[in-house]
């Protein structure tokens, strides 16, 4: 995902977080951002995507296992393809085109899919981090009472954020679908604070 090649060049503002490493820890916006690109575009093709609202709040015993299935689920049946193999264009957010896709198409399939189930908009926002070989890279997040927990096409299992090992560095707005906020927090995000 090379939609925020650029990011490093912000000055960014960090704001150390203190807590469980666990439950009871949500991302924490400092200021607004663009969104990625490929974003904008998604957002015109896909309603529930900026536009969405509704669904249903659910306990973090109901939740879990939705999520847990729901990213099992779409992470075996999807095969990992670059935009340029599916769509044939540099940055195409969308969803897997024949059962193929790059993070974002999996990311956004398991928020339709969670949409689709009945889980609350405003619970559900994808994520542009910096994961272990250091790319680009998009997750959706489910924020539950217990924390913010990531759904990850790279990983089995949803995690809580901090779990991962990523470096959160930007997410789309949990109460405004279509603005986007910087959420930096993780292993390098000091390196992104200009300090």
């Amino acid at each position: 995902m090379r939609a925020f090649a650029a990011f490093a060049a912000f000055t960014l503002v960090f704001t150390a977080f203190t807590g469980l490493s666990y439950a009871g820890s949500t991302l924490r916006a400092s200021r607004s951002i663009g969104a990625p690109i490929g974003f904008p575009s998604a957002c015109a093709r896909y309603a529930w995507l900026c536009h969405g609202s509704g669904g249903r709040q659910m306990t973090d015993e109901e939740a879990m296992p939705l999520l847990q299935k729901v990213n099992r689920q779409i992470n075996a049946v999807i095969a990992p393809a670059t935009d340029a193999q599916t769509s044939g264009k540099f940055e195409y957010w969308s969803l897997p085109i024949n059962n193929k896709g790059d993070c974002e198409d999996y990311a956004l399939l398991k928020l339709k899919t969670l949409l689709g189930a009945g889980f609350a908009s405003n619970k559900l926002a994808l994520s542009v981090v910096i994961n272990h070989g250091g790319s680009n890279h998009i997750v959706l997040l489910a924020r539950l009472r217990s924390g913010d927990y990531v759904l990850d096409n790279l990983a089995g299992k949803v995690k809580p954020w901090e779990d991962t090992g990523y470096t959160f560095l930007a997410s789309q707005d949990f109460n405004n679908k279509s603005a986007w906020q910087v959420t930096l927090a993780g292993p390098r995000a000091s390196q992104f604070s200009g300090t």
